[in-house]
């Protein structure tokens, strides 16, 4: 691949952590964890994309850990948020 699709790549993964960090500082619950999970889901890509540029798969088993710390993450806050609702709502 050349180097001006790594690039591309990466402007674009940055634009996108710029619009989940946006997402992230909204107000409400459910707005902070979406943002974060895609904000950590954008991170992992760029860390894929970064070890496709290098030639180097040192960092991929760093990707597949962090996302499924996130996932794991992401559905416990969901199962909070879930009874929280219950319980007050």
């Amino acid at each position: 691949m050349t180097p001006i699709l790594f690039t591309g790549s990466l402007l674009l993964l940055g634009i996108a952590a710029a619009l989940a960090l946006a997402r992230a500082l909204r107000p409400g619950d459910a707005d902070r964890v979406l943002g974060l999970d895609t904000l950590l889901a954008v991170v992992v890509m760029a860390v894929i994309v970064d070890a496709a540029r290098r030639g180097d798969d040192t960092y991929l088993d760093v990707a597949v850990v962090a996302a499924l710390l996130g996932f794991v993450g992401t559905v416990m806050l969901a199962w909070y948020l879930g009874r929280k609702e219950i319980d007050h709502g």
